[in-house]
């Protein structure tokens, strides 16, 4: 029916009714609709609108900018206080020695670790919008930070102002070496806060969603063996140069190896003796978390016996066991940035602008849904790119949201950005205070800290399991995101798992699932007629379904599908009725020939047999090409119509659909596919009645 669909449901075998529908078309629809008059505004009407400045709208720009003007007055005393001081503290305890151990990863001296835990943070108190976040240094940009540090002021480089052969065992080359991959981390982090800053005031918040959780969790994953291989020396007290760039964890592995006879067997026992207490600590804290009304502070229980017994028995001159050192007391006073190095680290700062964003509102958005409000992404941006570009000139390194001391600061009931100021007051505190206790604490106890805290990263290995389950893409996309970082490095190989990914995003639209619809019985549901069985086709009516958009890129592979699929070609149709006619065209050729070859014997006979001869003739068939054609018909009886059964598609095909529901736009040269798929399948080109061209939408 042309201007009705018609749907039947039996009831039962004896009852049927019947629901009729006008079909509409785009021109019908805009003759009958009345479009909103809209007036549109000049470029110069915009960019006038948007400098026009109300108090109204001033005040909206204020709060927007700084949150805590907006959340502070509204502060619950007694519902919140509390809970915020016992997250704050607890959040504090944790702060302290990832701020000391991640300093290492940095190619820092501890101290900037702790500085690094305090001006961010308290930062992030008066421009973040996420109430459960702990801001602060993290293993992955550590990491990061410290490959770009180990690259631009590499051992070598500093070796080469030194005269004696053992110049990596004299303070003045520790001192100056520092200086500089401290000059080289600040700068970055000034960088790093810039583009952050910029992003966001641009509202370039949703660059994240380039980065999929697969892309993600296969960079960090990468990024943790980076860590761990990072960590063995100072696990067992052996001296090794750090790598950075391609290749770096193999060079790791290799030097680590190679220098494996002068492990230092007292720094390994102290190592693997906190490793062991620290994981009974987690396990203890996951298993009773509900009885313990805060987690047991392993870590920095770790770290103060890890200190008494350094200083009592005093390992760094009787066992040569590596320490932390100098901690100088007090702050810093604000400093410039070395400008110079900026063209030489651009690159990076962005990898680290991107991918320390990514953490930090990837955690904001699972606590915000958790706990019922919103964060804002751009502002998320403003808020990093301030605590990281100011905090530079106080000499702290890239920061970002840290995963296990956010659970930390949300599990133990912290409900504002007050816990986080009251964890960096605590780390001031010691910077102020109490640092210098800190200076004989071995490094083997930090490196057993970095490590247990990269068990949740390995954990992602199970990902690969269940990608395989679930999507074959996403897994190579993980797959890749974590050899490209693991043997590129975390730089390299980040860009290059980005690339991949879009390249994927191309591929699934360009390489699309197609498959021809049928209706599962007595529903108006449609599925594959592959996949099941009970799904049934009506007669003579083909329903093809693309799940992606039609455009330039896959135009041609919807057609062929399309050809394929219904088993109709219409340039086969035509090119086979071509060959039929050209065919019956030799046919009437070769009749033609054996009727003149007729004509001229007839004229030899005689003429007291010509009338008998001609009147035999008259009445007899000749036989032609297989067939008999008559002496005197001008062509043979056969016709192109009765050679059109050779050119008949398999199935007798009278209607086509092209289901575009999960269509999200067509371009133009998708539109000149529709429009040559419409005529190359019409009745009067390809067969009569043969098929006919609708485009629907089945869920509509």
């Amino acid at each position: 029916m042309e201007h009705a669909q018609v749907d039947e449901v039996c009831l039962e075998q004896t009852q049927k009714y019947c629901v009729e529908r006008p079909i509409y078309n785009q021109e019908l629809l805009e003759g009958q609709l009345h479009r909103r008059e809209r007036t549109p505004q000049t470029l110069r009407q915009k960019i006038a609108h948007s400098c026009r400045c109300s108090s109204k709208k001033a005040k909206s720009h204020l709060y927007s900018f700084l949150p805590i003007l907006k959340w502070l007055p509204h502060y619950r005393v007694r519902e919140y206080l509390l809970g915020d001081i016992i997250s704050g503290i607890s959040t504090g305890v944790m702060q302290l020695p990832q701020g000391l151990a991640y300093a290492m990863l940095a190619a820092v001296p501890p101290v900037f670790g702790l500085y690094s835990s305090f001006y961010p943070v308290f930062l992030y108190t008066f421009f973040g919008t996420s109430k459960h976040i702990s801001i602060g240094t993290f293993a992955v940009i550590s990491m990061m930070v410290g490959g770009v540090a180990v690259r631009e002021v590499p051992d070598e480089i500093i070796s080469v102002g030194y005269n004696s052969t053992n110049v990596t065992d004299t303070p003045e080359y520790y001192n100056d070496r520092d200086t500089k991959r401290v000059q080289v981390a600040v700068t970055l982090a000034f960088l790093t806060g810039i583009i952050q800053l910029c992003l966001g005031l641009l509202r370039f918040g949703f660059v994240a969603i380039y980065l999929t959780e697969p892309l993600v969790r296969g960079f960090t994953t990468a990024a943790a063996v980076h860590v761990f291989t990072s960590q063995l020396k100072y696990l067992l007290g052996i001296k090794t140069k750090r790598y950075s760039g391609p290749l770096s964890v193999v060079y790791s592995i290799a030097a680590v190896l190679s220098n494996i006879t002068t492990t230092n067997i007292t720094a390994l026992v102290i190592g693997l003796t906190c490793i062991v207490l620290l994981f009974i600590g987690k396990e203890i804290n996951l298993r009773f978390k509900k009885q313990l009304p805060v987690p047991i502070p392993m870590e920095i229980i770790v770290v103060i016996i890890g200190t008494g017994v350094s200083a009592g028995m005093n390992l760094n001159e009787s066992y040569k066991v590596d320490v932390v050192g100098n901690i100088p007391q007090g702050l810093r006073p604000p400093a410039v940035p070395e400008m110079q190095l900026i063209p030489a680290i651009f690159v990076d700062a962005i990898a680290i602008a991107i991918v320390g964003f990514s953490m930090a509102v990837s955690m904001a958005k699972i606590f915000a849904l958790k706990h019922g409000y919103t964060i804002n992404g751009n502002q998320e941006l403003i808020a990093l790119g301030i605590c990281n570009s100011v905090g530079s000139f106080f000499q702290s390194f890239s920061v970002t949201c840290s995963m296990s001391r956010s659970l930390v600061q949300e599990s133990t009931g912290g409900k504002t950005q007050i816990a986080g100021t009251l964890s960096s007051i605590m780390v001031l505190l010691v910077i102020v205070a109490i640092g210098y206790l800190f200076e004989p604490l071995p490094q083997t106890v930090l490196a057993a800290i970095v490590m247990v805290n990269l068990k949740g990263m390995f954990k992602q290995f199970g990902d690969v399991a269940h990608f395989w389950r679930t999507s074959r893409i996403e897994l190579a996309i993980w797959v890749v995101a974590f050899v490209a970082s693991l043997f590129l490095g975390l730089d390299y190989g980040l860009l290059t798992a980005i690339a991949f990914a879009m390249i994927t995003i191309i591929y699934r639209t360009q390489s699309p699932q197609y498959r021809i619809l049928g209706q599962i019985p007595d529903t108006d549901i449609y599925c594959n007629v592959e996949e099941y069985e009970e799904v049934k086709e009506y007669p003579g009516i083909k329903i093809f379904q693309a799940n992606a958009s039609l455009y330039f890129a896959n135009s041609e592979s919807y057609t062929s599908a399309l050809k394929k699929k219904t088993g109709v070609d219409p340039c086969a149709v035509l090119a086979a009725r071509k060959k039929a006619r050209k065919r019956h065209a030799r046919e009437i050729k070769a009749a033609n020939k054996l009727k003149k070859k007729a004509v001229l014997k007839l004229v030899n006979l005689t003429n007291d047999v010509e009338a008998n001869v001609k009147h035999e003739i008259a009445n007899d068939e000749l036989p032609v090409n297989g067939k008999f054609a008559s002496a005197d018909a001008s062509v043979p009886d056969t016709s192109p119509e009765e050679h059109e059964h050779f050119v008949e598609p398999k199935a007798n095909i009278h209607s086509l659909i092209l289901d575009f529901a999960p269509v999200n736009f067509v371009d133009s040269v998708g539109a000149k596919t529709l429009k040559s798929v419409s005529r190359a399948f019409s009745p009067r080109k390809t067969h009569r009645n043969l098929v006919r061209c609708l485009i629907g939408n089945l869920s509509a």
